[in-house]
């Protein structure tokens, strides 16, 4: 299997399935003697591990990581890191029912078909847990590049949404309730409705916005390797991510180009970011900002009719511990995909 690896110079590659030992990964190209912020990490950590609130997966993980390799006294080697996440709370038997069935809308099917077989003990490879190794190299990309700050939070959940701009919003307010939405009025209307579709055993999804602040001018190439481009594919490789729209987005669809442009300042700044912090693939010094698409959960504990592995249409009711919105969990996992790209576009520039 290949596609594991994520980066040019400041890489992360993953392993491990989600009912397996562990999973972890190896980090390489980070710079020597960078002080590591263990608690940070820790932090990010626990922003997604399952089982923090009534609303997510009530999976027991502590998500503790150890590092095996590339740090010595606190301080990066310059040498792979590498670590692993045990996995400490998996219900195997849960997942028994669907061994000789496919669920609808997850990669069952397909990853049989190209592989020829498949752990289907909470999706193996496929699973959601893998993004754990991800927000660990993200939450020591952040370190390489402090400066740069970088925020996500749900804006929509369903037909729920934030009706202000960012920057009219407390990111503060963020950790202060489990939706991790930055408005609280609209936050506990996201969480009733979401313990609402958890109760009808059903799901639901929404989108979660990123800001990205204190982007330096010139992050990015201008064919290829677009800066928006790259944060699309990290997006697009999280689990459930249907989309992702910078800036202006499908609404700059509808405006003309008198509109649409973003007029500049003496000082080269724009008087509006419809552009989204990035023009012509590379960073204007502006924010960043975009919104990402979250399907919903395709495991439903309802009955649903599922195809089996001998070409017959049975029904299935789910079983297990599934998220019934993934929004709350997947904020830090976007952070560190965000990170992992400034990093290493970072380290593109440094070699140039």
């Amino acid at each position: 299997m290949s596609g594991n690896t994520f980066g040019k110079i400041f890489k992360l590659t993953t392993f491990g399935e989600s009912h397996g030992e562990a999973i972890g990964g190896i980090i390489d190209g980070c710079p020597a003697g960078i002080e590591l912020d263990f608690e940070a990490i820790k932090k990010d950590m626990q922003r997604r591990k399952p089982g923090q609130s009534a609303i997510v997966t009530q999976r027991k993980e502590e998500d503790n990581v150890q590092f095996l390799s590339g740090i010595f006294e606190g301080k990066t080697t310059g040498t792979p890191i590498g670590f692993i996440i045990p996995n400490t709370n998996q219900k195997s038997n849960d997942y028994s029912d669907i061994k000789n069935t496919y669920r609808p809308s997850h990669a069952d099917y397909v990853y049989e078909k190209k592989y020829g077989i498949r752990d289907y003990r909470g999706g193996g490879r496929s699973s959601a847990r893998e993004t754990a190794s991800r927000v660990v190299g993200g939450a020591i990309a952040k370190q390489i590049i402090p400066e740069i700050e970088i925020t996500a939070f749900v804006s929509s959940v369903g037909d729920i949404f934030i009706d202000k701009p960012y920057q009219e919003l407390d990111f503060s307010k963020i950790e202060s309730n489990p939706v991790r939405c930055p408005d609280e009025a609209t936050a506990l209307k996201m969480e009733n409705y979401i313990k609402e579709i958890k109760k009808q055993g059903d799901t639901v999804g929404g989108t979660i916005m990123c800001v990205i602040q204190n982007v330096p001018i010139g992050l990015g190439e201008p064919v290829f390797d677009k800066l928006h481009a790259e944060l699309g594919k990290a997006m697009l490789s999280i689990n459930a991510v249907k989309g992702i729209e910078f800036g202006s987005g499908f609404c700059g669809a509808k405006m003309k180009g008198s509109e649409h442009n973003d007029l500049q300042n003496t000082d080269g700044t724009t008087k509006t970011n419809l552009s989204g912090g990035i023009q012509g693939g590379i960073s204007n010094g502006m924010d960043i900002y975009f919104r990402i698409a979250f399907k919903p959960v395709a495991t439903l504990i309802q009955k649903q009719e599922v195809l089996s592995n001998t070409n017959e249409i049975i029904e299935l009711q789910g079983k297990g511990r599934h998220d019934p919105c993934v929004l709350p969990r997947a904020v830090p996992i976007v952070e560190a995909m965000a990170a992992l790209v400034l990093a290493d576009y970072n380290a593109l520039n440094n070699c140039k």
